[in-house]
Parts: structure tokens; sequence; C-alpha cells
């Protein structure tokens, strides 16, 4: 991940994305590049040429929040792209960032997942690895090699297709929220490796993640097809917890009375039939952290 420039790379990464008809131009004839012309987003901004290309070019770092405002305005940029916008464009705070440290899970928050015994739920941390879970929740993720970590099951696991049978809608969401994550910390260490690694590992993810498509996790209805008890359509609200910045609650609902909810329940079934057949000393685990 280039971080020399990521106001000027996300700047162009949505210019491209958008067609002059998009925005009431005319579109024009013998077009030399993909999506919009700066002098283009210059008009429809309300600022010159000139400054946008220094924009894009990394030469001009600090625009006036009425600048940023009217960029937005110009590339249609939903909110969560509007506010990271506006994050990248203040990024340089001349701040050391603090060394990463351990992300510990609340105990009281464990606590009070497990007692949803029929309802999925897991933490997850800013790079959305799953921090924890109960017992429904890490159930309906297991049987993958990166169960713990979403980004990568999404784009390094083999049955990851077959687990998503929208596997392209979760993709793009997938990237367009760790996108999110990157512009509150672009700096994190962490955030980079992953980056690197699926950059080199996975087409796919190197190709949305040069949209720079951005979206905050919130809620959404997703499918899956889980290898014990088939499809499932669950529902899922994404809460912030408050005493732990950048840690997600998620969790899982099926509609009443529909076969998501029976699909649920036998899952549920044979996790606790799981959970009694463990060693004793295995019933207790301290709380999950990311190194």
């Amino acid at each position: 991940m280039n971080r020399d420039n990521l106001l000027g790379q996300f700047l162009r990464a949505r210019r491209e994305l958008l067609q002059p008809e998009d925005l009431g131009l005319p579109p024009g004839t013998r077009r030399r590049v993909a999506g919009l012309r700066r002098d283009e987003v210059a008009q429809l901004a309300g600022v010159s040429t000139d400054y946008y290309v220094r924009l894009e070019q990394g030469r001009e770092r600090h625009p006036s929040a009425q600048v940023v405002f009217a960029l937005a305005r110009a590339l249609a940029l939903e909110e969560d792209a509007a506010a990271h916008l506006l994050r990248l464009a203040g990024a340089s705070t001349g701040r050391r960032r603090p060394a990463p440290g351990r992300e510990q899970v609340s105990p009281y928050l464990l606590r009070m997942m497990r007692a949803w015994p029929h309802t999925p739920a897991v933490v997850l941390g800013p790079r959305l690895t799953v921090l924890a879970g109960n017992a429904l929740g890490k159930a309906l993720f297991a049987g993958h090699a990166h169960s713990d970590d979403l980004v990568r099951l999404v784009f390094l696991d083999e049955d990851a297709r077959d687990f998503y049978p929208d596997w392209d809608r979760v993709a793009v969401n997938t990237v367009a929220g760790l996108r999110a994550t990157a512009g509150t910390d672009p700096d994190d260490p962490r955030l980079i490796e992953v980056v690197g690694e699926l950059s080199l590992r996975s087409e796919a993810f190197r190709t949305l993640w040069a949209r720079h498509d951005i979206r905050q996790k919130t809620h959404e209805t997703k499918r899956f097809r889980h290898p014990l008890v088939g499809e499932l359509t669950l529902h899922y609200e994404s809460l912030t917890v408050n005493g732990a910045p950048g840690q997600q609650l998620v969790v899982y609902q099926a509609d009443p009375g529909s076969p998501s909810e029976e699909a649920l329940a036998l899952l549920g079934s044979l996790t606790a039939e799981q959970e009694v057949r463990r060693p004793a000393h295995a019933a207790e685990r301290p709380p999950a952290t990311e190194d």
C-alpha cells in the first residue's frame, strides 16, 4: 500500500469510476481517460484545474474543509466515502502513532455474548479479524482455513465462494470496510501487512482495493452455505464497542419461522453437543486477543 499520497490516490480512483453522464456532463467523443477528466472534476468542485491536479499529484496535501466537501459532491461520494476523504485531507498531523499492542475483548462483553445461546455474535477487530465470539458465532464461521480472519477467509480460502453464495457482493463490501479502517490509521503496520499479503495473493482483492470504495460495516442481509446445516439467510447489525475503539460487535439473526431459523437452531444443537464432548480442561480459555 503506497502511503505517500493517499489523498491523491483516492481522488484519482473515485474519478475513474464515474462517467460524465452520471453527473449531467456531456459525454463528448474520443475520450482518452477512464471516467472523468481532471478538468471536469475541477469544474464540478469549483476549483481550478491546476489546483486539482496538484491535489492528485500530492503537491497540495491540505485542502480546506470547504474544498473537501466540494470534491465529495463532485465525485458523488456517499457519506462513508466523504468522511474518509475528509480524514485523508487532514491525515498528516505530525503526531507519532503509538506502538501496536494486544487487542483485548472486555470480559463483560464476552459474558453478555455467552448469554445469547441462540444468537450468533462475534467481536471483530479493526482489520476484520475475529477477536472473540459466542459458541454459535464461532460455529457460524468454523471449518475454514481462516475462520478467525474474515478478510483472508473471503479472498484466500478455497471454499469462500461456496460459503458465500453472493461472493462478489461480499468481496466488495469486505474491501470497502477494510478501506474505512485504512482511513482512520493508514500507518497501522498490521493493516499494511494484510493489504500487502492480499494484494500479492489475490487478484480480486488487488482490483477491488484499487477502487477505493469506502463503506462502514453497519447492517446487511447475508447468505451463507454452511457445511453442516446448509444455506442460511441472516440479518446482521454491527455495533461499535465504545470501550474499545475499532472493535465491532456483530450480531446475526434469522427471520422468525424461516428455514434459516431452523437451520440456525440445528447448528446450535450441534454446537452444544460438541461443547458437552469437550475435555474438562478445555472448557475455559482466556479471552481472545490479537497479537
